[in-house]
């Protein structure tokens, strides 16, 4: 049996991690290849964005409350092996509904490999530096989609994005296969009464929502990172280059909120990071000027990735039986389904200026929520879960 701390089971996370949060690295390129190279408008672009997203944000929820009886690793490979068919059937095809049916249909399965996933990864013996590792692997897996992808969309068009997502969750698919790792003992026999879980602290759904927030703000903006450099006249390759800058700023912030576990306070970091995401979608949506937009893209995702590090910690101790984290998916993309859409409307009908208010209003509801975790929070004894 592959255990969750083991080697083995460590990589097939990071493998799985990488190839579930593919929106997290990919969006402004899918959403900016589907505007350019497929030519739908900000709105319909937004929309397949968000089928993908609610999608995954339903396999999740359904899937959560199960967890500690589903066959997690036929969920995880089953999943991301559906997921590859459907994105390659999206790379054939250029009409609206056909692309909606296969990008909802790549978000379940998907979203239900990644749920499996996180719930695993809360129930290993440091949830937080877990999720740190797979973190530091999402930072290296986008360096290295910025620096294959958009040249091959330049030569090949745009089918190459949908044949790498493809490519990504077959790996992900055999991986999961060979090594995905099984939570060890015995999981408590739901159809018992004394073994039911407890139900879930009330902060526990104010952490949840926060998320949600921090991830809406997140997929609202990062959707038209791209769009908006071109359309201010920065150019592709100033953009382009902006885009493998802030993939290599990801390399850092989950091992940075790995090293600062024990030093600040998560409620803290949980606080302060929606403003400061905030703010950087205000200098980039309304800078004219290349430099201001080139910093605060650069390190727009790195907030999103060093909080929810943080966020995951907590949430794994405040519950620890790893339900709470198995809906990981439905946090993240709750808020990132609705995102692109809501950009795209926006943008469609106020320009880009308008996201730059939303994020500020959105900003404000993630900091109420966060404001009502507790401060100190023990970390449980894993042994007792297994």
């Amino acid at each position: 049996m592959t255990g969750i701390d083991s080697r083995r089971g460590r990589i097939a996370l990071m493998v799985a991690h990488c190839a579930g949060m593919v929106d997290l690295v990919a969006l402004p390129v899918w959403v900016g290849t589907l505007m350019g190279h497929y030519r739908f408008d900000p709105q319909q672009a937004g929309g397949l964005a968000t089928l993908f997203l609610a999608a995954a944000v339903l396999a999740s929820v359904g899937l959560a409350p199960f967890f500690g009886r589903l066959p997690r690793r036929a969920i995880a490979a089953g999943g991301f092996g559906l997921a590859a068919a459907a994105f390659f059937g999206a790379s054939v095809l250029n009409d609206l509904a056909g692309m909606a049916l296969l990008h909802a249909l790549a978000g379940l399965a998907a979203g239900a490999a990644l749920s499996v996933t996180h719930g695993t990864i809360a129930r290993g013996a440091n949830p937080h530096r877990l999720f740190a590792i797979v973190g530091i692997a999402l930072g290296f897996f986008a360096v290295a989609f910025f620096a294959a992808v958009p040249p091959l969309l330049a030569a090949l068009g745009g089918t190459a994005l949908f044949h790498a997502f493809a490519a990504v969750m077959a790996v992900a698919a055999v991986v999961a296969l060979a090594a995905f790792p099984q939570v060890d003992g015995a999981q408590p026999d739901a159809a018992t009464p004394a073994a039911r879980p407890a139900a879930m602290p009330r902060a526990v759904w104010f952490g949840i929502v926060g998320v949600a927030c921090m991830g809406l703000v997140q997929a609202m903006t990062f959707a038209f990172l791209e769009r908006v450099g071109n359309a201010r006249g920065f150019g592709t390759a100033a953009v382009t280059g902006v885009l493998v800058t802030l993939s290599i700023v990801n390399l850092f912030p989950a091992a940075l909120a790995a090293v600062l576990e024990k030093r600040w306070a998560a409620r803290s970091v949980l606080l302060t990071g929606p403003v400061l995401q905030a703010l950087l979608v205000a200098l980039i949506m309304q800078s004219t000027v290349f430099m201001p937009y080139a910093a605060a893209a650069s390190f727009f995702a790195a907030v999103m990735i060093f909080t929810h590090t943080f966020a995951f910690g907590l949430l794994a101790r405040l519950e620890p039986s790893g339900r709470a984290l198995a809906a990981t998916p439905a946090m993240m993309m709750t808020g990132a389904a609705i995102g692109p859409i809501l950009g795209g409307t926006l943008v469609k009908f106020f320009g880009y200026g308008s996201l730059a208010l939303a994020a500020a209003a959105i900003a404000a509801v993630a900091v109420f929520c966060f404001s009502r975790l507790p401060v100190q929070v023990p970390a449980p004894a894993r042994s007792a879960l297994a």
